[in-house]
């Protein structure tokens, strides 16, 4: 990788604004001083400095948000904010994207990252990722309604959804429904084929992983080292 396209992505300026750096004597590598913006160096083994301040490259990132409402799972919108509109510089330089879609009033686990591999990776269907969600229903299910989400809903459009997994919260109007799919609208159109309408939807979880509690609605962090492992590891099955 250039030295330049590296101070570049890791938060440095424009190349305009990296050439100057270059010129005024502040980059080194490996403690030699480098102005040539097409130095050729490997970020994952040379020691790079700005000024004395240690650069360190990382190739991927990976993000837990919280989505809040309002907001749509997207790069770039002429319209409406996106998550992405939610990052800070630091983290926006990577070109991170969502993993999967959340419908604009949905909340909870938005994951984005620039790891397209994974990201393929936990939305095929193949791989069957479990993804729950807490649903509040208008009216309470029959238990013929609970018979139908676990073998499967036949959709507005005919599709039939795949068997899903469902348990109950705090009353019989709130249910964490699991499914392995992220069709248009699913969760919605699932409760609707069944004369429910959702009032309130959130991703609790994305595989192995749990939102943060911590999380404010907006909020959101890098996944830890050993998140990240978990996410691979399932996907090796």
């Amino acid at each position: 990788m250039r030295i330049d396209k590296l101070l570049s992505n890791t938060g440095f300026g424009s190349r305009k604004e990296v050439k100057g750096l270059l010129k005024k004597g502040g980059v080194t590598v490996n403690s030699e001083l480098i102005k040539d913006g097409k130095r050729q160096i490997d970020p994952s083994e040379d020691h790079i400095e700005v000024f004395g301040e240690v650069i360190e490259y990382k190739p991927f990132i990976y993000l837990m948000m919280n989505k809040p409402k309002g907001v749509i799972s997207a790069t770039e919108d002429v319209t409406d904010k996106t998550v992405v509109d939610l990052l800070a510089t630091e983290h926006a330089l990577y070109d991170p994207f969502p993993v999967g879609r959340l419908d604009k009033d949905t909340t909870g686990f938005m994951l984005l990252t620039n790891d397209g591999k994974l990201a393929h990776q936990l939305t095929s269907p193949k791989k069957k990722v479990d993804k729950t969600y807490r649903v509040h229903i208008d009216a309470p299910l029959t238990s013929a309604d609970e018979a139908s989400l676990i073998a499967g809903v036949e959709l507005d459009d005919g599709y039939i959804t795949k068997p899903a997994k469902l348990t109950y919260g705090n009353d019989n109007t709130v249910i964490f429904l699991t499914i392995t799919e992220g069709k248009f609208h699913q969760v919605k159109r699932m409760f609707q084929a069944l004369g429910r309408k959702v009032i309130n939807l959130k991703r609790e979880t994305i595989g192995p992983l749990k939102l943060d509690p911590s999380l404010l609605l907006g909020e959101y962090r890098e996944l830890t080292d050993e998140e990240v492992a978990g996410l691979r590891e399932q996907n090796k099955s």
